[in-house]
Formats: C-alpha cells, sequence, structure tokens
C-alpha cells in the first residue's frame, strides 16, 4: 500500500511537471473560461434573467471545461509513447490514482477560478448560503475529475479520441450535473445547510461508486 502511495505521488508529480511545462490543459481550460464568460457577459448585456438559469449556466462551464481539459489526460501518454514505460515501473493503481489526483486539483483549480469569476462579472449572481455553494463546488469538481479520469483511458485507446470523450462523458455526468446545479440554486435561495444532505449524499455516493468502479476495470483498459 505504501509503495502504491508513493509511485502514486511521482505519477502525479510527473504529471504537474509536464503540465508546467507545456501549459496545454491549463490555457484550454482557461481560454474555454474567458471565452464563455466573455460570450455570456456580452450576450446578457444589462438584461436579467432568473437565478436559475445561472446556475445551470455556472454548471455547462464547469462541464465543458473538464471535457476539454481532462479528455487529454491518457491520450498524451499514447502520443508521447510513455505508456509501457509506465507499464513497466509501476502498478495501474499508481497511475489511476496519480492521474486521479492530478485531474482533482487542475479541475477544482478551474471550478474557482470559474465561480469567482462569476460571483464578480453577474450582479444578478448573489449566493446567500456560501458553506452549501463553495462545498457543492468541491464535490462536484472531484465527481467530474473521477469520471472523467476513467473515461480518459478508454478514450485514449480509441482511433476517434476527440469526438468520443463528450459523446461518453455526458450520459454518466448527468446525475452529477442534475444534483450540483440543485444544490447551487439552494445557496443562491439560501437555504439551510442541511437542505442540501440529500445532494451532498448524492455527489458523494456518485464519486465513491465512479472511483470504485475506475480501480475495477482500469487494470483491463491500461493493459489492453
Amino acid at each position: 500500500m505504501r509503495a502504491i502511495g508513493l509511485s502514486s505521488y511521482y505519477v502525479l508529480v510527473k504529471e504537474i511537471a509536464s503540465e508546467l511545462r507545456t501549459r496545454y490543459a491549463l490555457n484550454a481550460l482557461l481560454m474555454f473560461v474567458v471565452t464563455t464568460l466573455s460570450v455570456i457577459v456580452f450576450s446578457l448585456g444589462s438584461e436579467h434573467v432568473p437565478y436559475e438559469i445561472y446556475c445551470g449556466t455556472l454548471w455547462v462551464i464547469i462541464f465543458f471545461s473538464a471535457m476539454s481539459g481532462l479528455s487529454r489526460t491518457f491520450v498524451t501518454e499514447e502520443e508521447r509513447g510513455t505508456t509501457l514505460l509506465l507499464q513497466l515501473i509501476t502498478s495501474s493503481n499508481s497511475v489511476l490514482l496519480g492521474k486521479l489526483f492530478y485531474n482533482v486539483i487542475l479541475n477544482f483549480a478551474i471550478t474557482l477560478i470559474t465561480a469567482i469569476a462569476y460571483l464578480i462579472l453577474f450582479n444578478d449572481f448573489v449566493v446567500r448560503t456560501y458553506s452549501i455553494f463553495w462545498l457543492t463546488l468541491l464535490l462536484g469538481s472531484v465527481g467530474l475529475a473521477s469520471a472523467s479520469t476513467i473515461l480518459a483511458a478508454i478514450v485514449a485507446k480509441a482511433n476517434s479520441k476527440g469526438t468520443l470523450f463528450p459523446v461518453l462523458a455526458f450520459p454518466v455526468l448527468v446525475p452529477i450535473l442534475l444534483t450540483a446545479i440543485k444544490a447551487t440554486i439552494l445557496s443562491v435561495e439560501g437555504g439551510m445547510f442541511n437542505e442540501a444532505f440529500p445532494d451532498f449524499q448524492v455527489l458523494i455516493s456518485f464519486t465513491i461508486v465512479i472511483i470504485a468502479v475506475s480501480f475495477l476495470l482500469f487494470d483491463f483498459v491500461w493493459k489492453d
């Protein structure tokens, strides 16, 4: 177990170092967020829209940001030819865990940036219960990253890598998106923290199931 944890740490460090060197995923995510928010701001102008629309739009931006950045988690290994090397020097569980931690960190960072920009740019989007809002962002981004990790591993083995990822991801991530939107609406309405418990339970349960299934399937996907 200690060896898996140490190997996962080295995989995580490799991913972070590679991203800092190329900045591919980070630049793609930031560019998408900036472009999308700019389009929304200029489209709305001085119009006032219901807060439910703002909540839904927020998670649409987060969802497609994850699709544009996290989809290449394993594709880069295939393109660089480092897949075989990783298979030889470490276990599949270590690779999955390291990639998962990297995706969680990257996705939550972009989610945080998106949420802060959202709060600054849209005056009609007023959060009244910040505890629900920030916890929903955390649990939602972890769930998105968890599902995106195993889906990226599957897509990396396919020929049509660019188009297949969103097709596979959308039906899998619909439950977590709907639940996150519902909890975000509750935070804007000023609901009590305990009212969001059912939504938090769904988000946590979804993440646990996805991670468990990922560890069961990843060895077959990784060594196929």
